[in-house]
């Protein structure tokens, strides 16, 4: 395939719009790393482990948690990245007028309905929080919600199976090793 430099400009302007929507947030873990951290793992995640190729879900990737976590409205988003980006964007972002219990239980109901290309960014999204609990987890969690996340992880990963060989396997993978990393 091959892509061009309207290509790499798009994806750059989507990671740098996200740096700076989120440049006063850190992760929640330990070490806490700057939270652009997070969109630029997803879409490596992406390229390297999934090969995906398809420059929206890339930049959707990149921007996964704008609305969600950030000021940036829609209008905003479509404005700079388009409609098709901003609908797979607002796939994966949950709605934060809605309990937590709530937001995580749609997660799952909603995985097996989300388009490819978003089904695509929620298992990114997934392999890099698990990897997050397994190294680094946040500091004020207990064990049992740190293995709580790794469950509900999956129950959302099970609707999103199917869609991607490569980011399935690398998904089970970090999820077996965060498993072992927090049993110790």
């Amino acid at each position: 395939m091959q892509f061009t430099e309207q290509d790499l400009e798009t994806i750059l302007h989507a990671l740098n719009f996200a740096a700076e929507k989120h440049q006063d947030q850190r992760r929640k873990n330990r070490t806490t790393p700057p939270y652009i951290n997070h969109p630029i793992h997803v879409v490596n995640i992406l390229w390297d482990i999934g090969g995906v190729r398809h420059i929206p879900t890339l930049v959707a990737a990149a921007l996964h948690d704008t609305l969600e976590d950030t000021d940036t409205t829609t209008e905003v988003l479509a404005a700079h990245f388009g409609v098709e980006v901003l609908a797979l964007v607002q796939e994966v972002t949950d709605d934060k007028s809605l309990p937590k219990a709530t937001r995580k239980q749609l997660q799952i109901e909603h995985a097996p309905y989300l388009s490819f290309e978003a089904k695509h960014i929620k298992l990114a999204d997934k392999i890099d929080n698990v990897r997050d609990v397994g190294h680094n987890p946040p500091v004020n969690w207990t064990y049992q919600r740190l293995i709580a996340y790794l469950d509900w992880s999956e129950a959302v990963v099970a609707g999103l199976r199917g869609t991607n060989e490569k980011l399935e396997v690398y998904y089970d993978e970090v999820l077996r090793e965060a498993r072992q990393l927090l049993a110790h």
